[in-house]
């Protein structure tokens, strides 16, 4: 099951090429892939980091490492300056430089970003370390390229709610899962100071739908999504008419969070 996905845009949508005149990635469970309604959940809570953290990008030069199918670096392109996305994958360059063209996109390994020093003021990383080999080295490279007082946001997985009780992650392409602890050292480590470690929980809404489907609103989905059949229409509706306020980002009860956010800063 992928992780994200977001509903087909009804009507045109300003820095949008028309979907009908690019062809959409194919749906691996790896990345977000528009346009597959069932998984509309997780792209909501993805969504509403780049939503809350939006204003952090305003009038900056950004960077989003690992930009996948482009659907964040084209909402940030409404506030940025400019906005450059990255990505290994030569399917999800192309996508992004058809689909998104008000996103600069390059082509490049996040363990060694291919920019100049001090050359952004922010780099977006939403739901990406969790795929890397060397995070350690993927952050120090944030470091290397940002401008002196300049903001790295990333959100990841909480390991301690994404894969109880493991010590390898259910999902076969994260490599590394982290919970709060782990993910600021890592970035202090690297040289940053981190000014906000909050997390994303569900809101009343989802707590009632987790109730409503037997405890749990995730695994529901899951559970049908791995039987390889149709889903139930009351299931279906459910998850399509989430939105992002349904879910809440909130400092308190981290390790009980469902994704960790932080905001680290190079001194």
């Amino acid at each position: 099951m992928s992780e994200a996905v977001i509903p087909a845009a009804v009507g045109p949508t300003p820095g949008i090429t028309p979907e009908s005149a690019v062809e959409p990635l194919p749906l691996t469970g790896e990345r977000t892939v528009p346009g597959i309604a069932e998984e509309n959940y997780w792209f909501r809570r993805h969504e509403i980091v780049y939503a809350r953290l939006l204003a952090r990008c305003a009038g900056k030069t950004v960077l989003e490492a690992g930009s996948g199918e482009g659907y964040g670096a084209n909402m940030i392109a409404d506030v940025a300056t400019k906005v450059i996305g990255l990505d290994y994958d030569t399917s999800a360059v192309e996508h992004v430089r058809a689909r998104y063209p008000r996103v600069e996109m390059i082509q490049g390994n996040l363990a060694a970003l291919p920019l100049e020093a001090e050359s952004v003021d922010v780099v977006v990383n939403f739901q990406v370390i969790e795929h890397l080999w060397d995070q350690g080295q993927f952050i120090r490279e944030c470091l290397r390229v940002l401008r002196p007082g300049g903001e790295l946001l990333i959100s990841t997985p909480n390991r301690i709610t994404f894969s109880p009780g493991r010590d390898t992650p259910l999902n076969p392409f994260h490599t590394r899962e982290l919970n709060a602890d782990e993910l600021t050292e890592l970035l202090v480590d690297a040289g940053f100071r981190v000014t906000l470690m909050t997390g994303v929980h569900h809101g009343p809404t989802l707590r009632a739908l987790d109730a409503k489907h037997g405890g749990s609103f995730i695994d529901a989905q899951i559970e049908r999504a791995l039987a390889g059949e149709p889903w139930p229409a009351e299931l279906t509706a459910d998850v399509a008419a989430i939105a992002i306020d349904d879910f809440a980002l909130r400092t308190e009860d981290i390790d009980a969070s469902l994704d960790l956010v932080a905001i680290a800063v190079k001194p």
